[in-house]
């Protein structure tokens, strides 16, 4: 017996159904029976050959995020048993079997228990996204009550789960957006800050007296971590960014004497090591959703098995909310 999963054999090439063999099970890895899986940029990054650094080689079977039900455990497991809900980024890069599956082996400590009050389809939208929010504000810029946070971005999937996270640790949270999207950041409990309407330097004034901002997280890249550079506090401030790419001057933070750190969520999947610590994550993670503290913004479209490729044609085109793909 085996499952039923859904690989790309060329680059922008569709989504084809097939059967894969079950392997024995290795020690510490549960087998997930999937109920949904998210989809990333990054997923259709990959798909059309342009991610050379998830070393993901097509033909693949795609998909980091997923949510399900514990089907069968492997020696040595005991935080997790047959019948659990449990969600993670359990693979989709470094050869690793992706969720665009019926079924997935994952490592034990890439998981936790799903949140009690989530859908399956709410669980699978936030792996990643969460992982690549904590490291960024807890593990790198310490974020703590008190301080201004501030993150570009707030309604992207990245950005509206670090809005609700840096809110829920104190920090008095600001993101940027197009106007027509002011309220979902509000909602989130963010002031809202329309980077088309004021420039850096008149936001910064506008909102910290033009002392600069604690932290600032970029989920953008390119000239959105230059802006980054110049919106931060002198001495003490912090840019955090997930997206690195590009020449940058880093002049302006010098200038600053502040600092910057970057982010790589797959080095666990891709290296082997740390992968308890995105376990940990999301368990905490779970904590906040179920205290009424983090809820993803999803996508008002529900795709499944049958028209993947539409969900990740949406995802490409700028989807508002996470898109998922319910198995």
């Amino acid at each position: 017996m085996g499952t039923a999963a859904w690989v790309v054999e060329e680059p922008r090439g569709t989504f084809r159904k097939i059967e894969l063999a079950h392997t024995v099970l290795r020690a510490n890895h549960v087998r997930v029976r999937i109920a949904a899986a998210g989809v990333n940029p990054l997923d259709t990054k990959i798909r059309a050959g342009k991610a050379e650094h998830a070393k993901q080689p097509l033909p693949a079977v795609l998909g980091l995020d997923m949510a399900g039900i514990v089907e069968k455990i492997g020696t040595g497991v005991t935080a997790f048993k047959p019948g659990d809900e449990v969600y993670g980024m359990v693979g989709g890069v470094g050869g690793l079997q992706g969720t665009l599956a019926q079924a997935v082996d994952a490592d034990t400590d890439l998981l936790a228990h799903k949140p009690t009050n989530l859908s399956m389809r709410e669980a699978a939208a936030l792996p990643l996204v969460v992982i690549t929010s904590w490291e960024a504000l807890m593990d790198q810029a310490k974020v703590h009550e008190g301080q201004s946070v501030l993150i570009h971005a707030g309604t992207g999937g990245v950005g509206h789960v670090a809005v609700q996270i840096a809110r829920a640790h104190g920090a008095k949270v600001f993101a940027t957006v197009s106007e027509g999207k002011r309220a979902i950041v509000e909602g989130f409990g963010a002031t809202a800050i329309d980077y088309r309407a004021a420039s850096v330097a008149e936001y910064v004034k506008a909102h910290t007296g033009g002392e600069g901002f604690d932290v600032v997280f970029d989920t953008v890249g390119g000239t959105t971590l230059d802006a980054s550079f110049v919106a931060v506090k002198p001495y003490t401030g912090r840019v955090v960014s997930a997206l690195g790419w590009g020449t940058h001057s880093l002049a302006p933070l010098s200038f600053r004497s502040a600092t910057y750190s970057g982010v790589f969520t797959l080095m666990p999947l891709l290296a082997g090591g740390g992968r308890a610590h995105h376990g940990w994550i999301l368990a905490q993670a779970a904590a906040l959703a179920e205290a009424g503290k983090l809820k993803p913004l999803l996508s008002h479209e529900q795709f499944s098995p049958t028209n993947i490729d539409e969900a990740y044609a949406r995802v490409e085109s700028g989807s508002l909310g996470k898109v998922v793909i319910e198995m």
